[in-house]
């Protein structure tokens, strides 16, 4: 049997990818052991599928001051032996990472033990934590076509994103039972990501009185983001947070409103869902989500309204224009034609066994 070392935590959009390749790992012949941060939301996520799971020291390397910036240098270090003695140990073939400063230590000892790492980059232009890594790997995977630019000759393979694939069964009835919505009035289901976003719950609620004449509105608002003062509106129901649901309600929805996170567009992507995207903010974040927006925007699959230019109106204007033009944006996301990538990736680290392999061999 073949082994894999899976990595990548800090965030769900560092772990979620990995849960969706390992069906493929598995039926493929990979035994799969996980390596992340001690006590990140990676550890739980894993060991609820009972997966092998090794912590390792992780420090956040910051392009801004911070006086941790003194002291997580020596955790990333400490990281490295660590993850170096797991390679020693665990003896994997290849190495897969998802992203987030966990995933540094791990892809240098790989490299360090000569096991061939193979990364993920979501957006559109790498972060830190894989700019750091990309020297030390096989090959890195991407979701934008604007992304080989910044990554290194021969080793970019455009990917696109590995999904879940519970969300491609959703089921539209149940997702209008779950919300006791009619089957002939259509559903936007706005989703802010776990935390929800305070900007856009506002706008919609504000345009309630607009939308709610033409449309039902499912609102995943973000933990304790709930507004209770809004109750027994026909046509509009809040969730904190949906888990299994999830995938009934995308089923449901025929417009979605969101963030521009890199994993959530792939998943409207591969559901061909008309979207309009409110990505965060640069002052809040780096500017991936405007450019991941952009990109998306560009090749016609979504509507990119910045956060700034948010209101009630702006949100109505832009639902009705993507509704009425549903068509369109379904049309362009069916001519992007279907990239299976967890097939794409379960072919590459087979690949990158048998390159290594052979090496051995020399």
């Amino acid at each position: 049997m073949k082994k894999i070392v899976l990595t990548g935590g800090g965030t769900a959009g560092h772990v979620t990818p990995n849960i969706a390749l390992m069906p493929a790992l598995k039926k493929a012949g990979y035994e799969i052991s996980y390596i992340g941060s001690y006590d990140g939301i990676e550890r739980r996520l894993i060991e609820e599928l009972n997966i092998p799971y090794y912590g390792i020291s992780s420090g956040k390397l910051r392009r801004y001051f911070d006086l941790k910036n003194f002291t997580d240098p020596f955790k990333v270090v400490k990281g490295f032996f660590e993850a170096k003695k797991l390679m020693k140990k665990l003896k994997p073939d290849v190495v897969f990472s998802k992203g987030g400063f966990v995933t540094v230590p791990v892809v240098l000892a790989a490299k360090r033990c000569k096991v061939p790492a193979i990364i993920h980059e979501s957006d559109m232009t790498p972060g830190l934590a894989n700019k750091l890594a990309i020297p030390s790997a096989y090959k890195v995977c991407h979701n934008f076509p604007e992304t080989a630019d910044s990554l290194p000759e021969g080793k970019a393979v455009l990917s696109g994103s590995p999904i879940r694939q519970e969300l491609l069964n959703g089921n539209r009835f149940n997702g209008l039972k779950i919300c006791g919505f009619s089957h002939d009035k259509p559903v936007i289901l706005v989703i802010g990501g776990s935390l929800g976003a305070a900007a856009i719950n506002e706008a919609v609620r504000k345009a309630l009185p607009v939308l709610l004449p033409s449309y039902q509105i499912v609102h995943v608002c973000g933990k304790g983001k709930v507004d209770t003062s809004i109750k027994n509106v026909d046509g509009y129901i809040q969730f904190d947070y949906v888990k299994q649901e999830l995938s009934d309600l995308l089923a449901a929805a025929d417009l979605v409103i969101s963030r521009a996170g890199s994993n959530a567009i792939c998943e409207f992507l591969a559901l061909k869902k008309p979207n309009i995207l409110i990505p965060l903010p640069a002052n809040a974040s780096r500017g991936d989500q405007i450019l991941n927006a952009a990109s998306f925007e560009k090749q016609g699959f979504s509507y990119l309204l910045p956060e700034e230019m948010v209101t009630d109106e702006s949100l109505a204007e832009a639902v009705n224009e993507v509704f009425e033009n549903r068509e369109t944006y379904i049309q362009a996301m069916e001519n992007a034609g279907a990239s299976d990538a967890i097939q794409i990736i379960v072919n590459l680290c087979n690949e990158a066994v048998r390159d290594s392999k052979n090496k051995k061999r020399k």
